[in-house]
């Protein structure tokens, strides 16, 4: 029966593709009676093949996909975003902070050894409990370490592209005072500073403990000396106490090794990882024992934990004695030959729940339990990536039970939400739609223009017919689902009248052919966005038929993706465009919003410019304290929402579809099992105890009638 309605309503091409899916898995419903070993094997379906398997190496998804499985992090986010532990059982935070002793101050500051420092420091500051309750214990460093070293730093390259300059310098370190804080405090220096006064700090005799050796670099050092020795130094530490009895799937145990192994190849300029400017905060990497290691870090950067929810890899195998190896082995230059050059790209050895078994390139991954996992062993014995391109195809095959799983399309949602065999699963994400401006454009430059802009555009009609009311209203520029939205600030009022009353009031007034006119020039403008994205396209007619109205002249046009990115998104040379942002769940948007960001080939392309944004994105970046980035995110989000440099438009609901057999099992003491329906974390997320899912030969009581 199934064939039969397969050949009546679709191709020959893609009746072979399912001919072939019902020898791959039996009929949707004959599942349990005809094959139960299927009942642990789940099978998913990815647009793409995987790239590389090795976490610090991969940035596609279908490779996390895999390495998600096969690898374990030493933290991750649990189902409300907090941090939990994996092969780290634990972790400290704390600080050392470092104040350099000024050999000849004047003003308030004046000279002290750095016994006679320590002693005015806390004698004076003993008033300020929080400032002093915070110290731990107070150092005093002689300045008698030669350090020799380079710094990297950005100078305009070729078509406006930064490129990065070394200079080589020779460090005689001052003597110090080191500060061990229990929590880190970015406001340390506050006192200090009030107590010695600016001119300790700003007249600090850096020639007398800096050189280079070649002249012709003196300039550039005396341009960076307050960063290679800074007067006043943050040191954020984290202290990684690591799970014993772990074992990579050869046997292989996990220490504090791989996890100083990673780092380093991260960091090692040879095998190109992607990941290199989440671990460049990192000053010093220090193992303290089999399952410690501590990571001291040279600025203040709360973001700079989420790095260690990457997977850890293992050093017995891509250690350079056996890089070299393999590369004589292969024939290969051992001098040239990297990570990246390794067939354990092909063939990865984690410590994660699963195993690595095959992959055959451009049609599965096949993965199989780890039994000996250190949590405890999966529910399912198999997990199979299949690659089917064709979104069609992906979704037949799951209708006969070829896939797991399936993405459902916003149109799709309302008729199979109503399907009686499946669980439904729709949640807001990480992302949001917007309109943006570019402010360096005069007709953008003021935010009341802007609002009138967004006044105009119905977005709940757009998300009633563009997304068939799969999506939600966004203000600001944080994820909806995060602790930094602020969900109490209201989105633009739909209000055309008051959108032409604010345009009139700015000197934008209709003239005889009903087209808004201001000195002279008419309000015409161009707005695009990149092909091949329907929603995007739908946006454009609509909001350009909504500014018509107002007496706008707006021009559309679709760029393919590299030639929009390239020529007019990099090069900044746009009146206005249609995006969105996939955003991260940690509150720092610097490459987004801080003005600094403004340039070309930069993240913030409007270039929105605003003092106190750019004041509280360094604060937010720098504070460890969830509760203060969370009051300090939410003013940021009011102030963006006011300026408008963006129409915030929606977020959209994402909806995945399940068998209703599907559950999570819940061992309990007596040795039975329960059995939980399967939920989404706050992201959306349902696979987030993906190690407890199971399919069962039936559909369990509590889902019976839905």
């Amino acid at each position: 029966m199934i064939i039969k309605r397969i050949l009546i309503f679709f191709p020959l091409g893609l009746v072979l593709v399912l001919l072939q899916s019902l020898f791959w898995v039996p009929n949707y419903d004959r599942q349990a009676t005809g094959n139960p070993a299927r009942l642990v094997k789940f099978i998913n379906g990815s647009l793409g093949d995987a790239e590389i398997l090795n976490p610090i190496l991969s940035a596609d998804t279908a490779s996390s996909e895999i390495n998600g499985k096969v690898f374990d992090g030493l933290l991750e986010q649990d189902e409300n975003f907090n941090l939990r532990p994996r092969l780290a059982t634990s972790w400290d935070i704390f600080e050392e902070a470092y104040l350099a002793v000024h050999p000849h101050p004047a003003g308030k500051g004046k000279a002290r050894s750095p016994r006679e420092l320590k002693q005015f420091l806390l004698e004076s500051l003993t008033a300020n409990a929080a400032w002093s309750d915070n110290i731990q214990s107070v150092e005093i460093l002689p300045g008698s370490e030669v350090i020799r070293d380079s710094i990297s730093f950005p100078v305009k390259g070729k078509n406006g592209r930064p490129q990065y300059q070394s200079l080589p310098y020779v460090l005689q370190q001052p003597a110090r005072l080191k500060f061990t804080l229990k929590n880190i405090d970015q406001d340390f220096f506050k006192p200090i500073r009030q107590l010695l006064g600016d001119d300790y700090f700003q007249s600090f005799p850096y020639a007398e403990f800096l050189r280079v050796e070649k002249s012709a670099d003196a300039k550039s050092l005396k341009e960076h000396s307050g960063e290679i020795l800074q007067v006043a130094e943050h040191n954020p530490v984290i202290v990684f106490h690591l799970r014993k009895g772990v074992k990579f799937h050869d046997g292989q145990q996990f220490d504090s090794s791989d996890v100083l192994f990673t780092y380093e190849a991260i960091m090692n300029p040879k095998n190109a990882s992607p990941r290199t400017s989440d671990f460049e905060p990192i000053k010093k990497a220090e193992v303290l024992g089999a399952y410690e290691i501590k990571f001291t870090y040279k600025r203040l950067f709360s973001p700079a934990i989420f790095a260690w929810g990457m997977g850890i890899i293992p050093e017995h195998l891509l250690n350079s004695a056996k890089l070299q190896e393999e590369a004589e082995r292969r024939g290969k230059d051992p001098t040239k030959f990297s990570i990246r050059d390794s067939r354990f790209n092909r063939k990865p050895v984690g410590t994660g729940a699963f195993r690595f078994d095959e992959w055959r390139s451009d049609e599965y991954v096949r993965l199989f339990r780890n039994d000996d996992y250190w949590e405890a062993p999966p529910q399912y014995k198999e997990f199979v990536m299949r690659i089917i391109p064709e979104t069609l195809t992906r979704e037949m095959e799951f209708y006969v039970g070829a896939l797991d799983n399936y993405s459902v399309e916003p149109h799709q949602v309302a008729r199979l939400k109503k399907e009686p065999k499946y669980q439904s699963f729709s949640s807001v994400g990480l992302a949001y739609s917007y309109i943006g401006y570019n402010m360096r454009k005069p007709m953008f430059a003021d935010a009341r223009v802007r609002t009138a802009l967004g006044m105009a555009i119905d977005i709940d009609k757009i998300i009633r017919y563009i997304l068939y009311g799969e999506g939600e209203r966004v203000t600001g520029p944080y994820p909806k689902i995060s602790d930094w939205y602020d969900h109490a600030i209201q989105p633009l009022p739909y209000d055309p009248e008051g959108a032409l009353k604010i345009l009139n009031e700015v000197g934008w007034k209709k003239n005889a052919d009903g087209f808004l006119e201001k000195d002279g020039k008419l309000f015409e403008f161009n707005l695009i966005t990149n092909s091949g994205n329907p929603t995007r396209k739908n946006i454009m007619t609509i909001v350009q038929n909504s500014w018509k109205k107002l007496g706008i002249k707006c021009n559309t046009q679709l760029f393919e993706w590299a030639v929009f990115l390239k020529d007019f998104v990099n090069a900044q040379k746009f009146d206005a465009l249609v995006l969105g942002w996939s955003m991260g769940v940690d509150p720092d948007l610097y490459q987004i919003w801080h003005s600094s960001q403004t340039g070309p080939h930069k993240l913030n392309f409007v270039g929105y410019e605003n003092a106190e944004v750019d004041r509280l994105i360094l604060r937010i970046r720098q504070e460890y304290d969830k509760a203060k980035q969370v009051e300090m995110t939410r003013k940021l989000h009011g102030i963006i929402a006011r300026d408008q440099p963006y129409n915030f438009l929606f977020v959209r609901k994402a909806t995945q579809l399940l068998d209703k057999k599907i559950v999570i099992i819940e061992p309990q003491a007596d040795g039975t099992e329960k059995h939980v329906k399967i939920y989404p974390t706050r992201d959306g997320e349902i696979r987030h105890y993906f190690n407890k899912w199971r399919k069962l030969p039936t559909v369990p009581q509590f889902d019976i009638g839905g």
